[in-house]
């Protein structure tokens, strides 16, 4: 079995009770073995030698009520190969646990906090794990935003011995999915590149972009000099006549259709008003 030496941070975010994991490693498609999550339930992390029964066995124990201290206890307990594993495991109360068995391949270690834990192993030293904990602690914003800051300082710091390869960044939220018809909020992957974290960076950018729901501070009303620049936009790109100056029935149902073929959709709100990213978006695609 190939080892899956990676890092990884699994937290909780204590201002809404978000749980995500963020992985990078020298290894083909990495988020589609560490990472696992369930809202309001339990995120987790299962590297080096990966048990993937690890993630749905210890979602299904924390259901059930279990801590995170038995469901480990019954790893050690029915796994004949506990030894060669790594996982971090966060609940929904914020309680942490970070295991690391004595036949992963040094570097490996880890650690935990208030509602994080962080591991790695073949890494080129401890200062990439401390790198990701107090990046993660020193970084403001949501947990995508900590996450990706932790895991890209955790890669400058050397990250995995043998390379890189692929990263990956998991987050979920109660109705925080496409529409709000799922929990998965953010669930990206690069999975072989040669620079698998900023690649990483750049899809969050655009998933924050594609991705709503809007900020109430950024929608602004669709009247005055909003309403000149959506249309001047709307117009280059070919959604309304070239003579049309108006905001107007047609101008919303162009914007609309607009907003459908370029996946914006999500940040669409009533009529007569624009989410500003979206209006920049249109801007930006008119510019060329």
């Amino acid at each position: 079995m190939r080892p899956i030496s990676t890092f990884s941070l699994v937290a909780r975010d204590p201002a809404n009770g978000d749980l995500g994991v963020a992985t990078a490693s020298k290894f083909l498609a990495v988020g589609a073995v560490v990472p696992h999550a369930e809202a309001d339930v339990a995120a987790v992390a299962t590297q080096s030698y990966a048990n993937t029964t690890y993630g749905p066995r210890t979602l299904q124990a924390v259901r059930a009520g279990m801590p995170l201290a038995q469901i480990h206890a019954a790893f050690a307990a029915t796994d004949p190969e506990h030894a060669s594993r790594q996982y971090g495991l966060v609940d929904a109360s914020g309680d942490a646990l970070s295991f690391t068995g004595d036949d992963c391949h040094p570097w490996a270690g880890g650690t935990t906090g208030d509602g994080f834990a962080a591991q790695g192993n073949l890494l080129t030293g401890p200062e990439v794990i401390d790198a990701v904990v107090s990046t993660f602690q020193a970084t403001d914003g949501d947990l995508p935003a900590r996450l990706l800051a932790a895991l890209a300082a955790g890669d400058r710091a050397g990250g995995d011995a043998r390379g890189r390869q692929g990263a990956a960044l998991y987050v979920v939220r109660k109705g925080g999915g496409y529409g709000g018809m799922s929990d998965v909020w953010v669930d990206l992957r690069v999975d072989d590149d040669p620079a698998p974290v900023d690649r990483l960076a750049e899809l969050l950018r655009l998933h924050r972009l594609f991705v709503g729901p809007p900020n109430e501070e950024d929608l602004l009303p669709l009247e005055g000099p909003v309403a000149e620049r959506t249309l001047a936009g709307l117009r280059a790109v070919g959604r309304l006549a070239a003579d049309h100056a108006a905001w107007d029935d047609a101008a919303e149902a162009a914007l609309r259709d607009w907003a459908g073929v370029e996946n914006v959709e999500d940040r669409m709100v009533e009529p007569g008003r624009i989410d500003r990213v979206v209006l920049e978006h249109l801007e930006t695609l008119a510019a060329r």
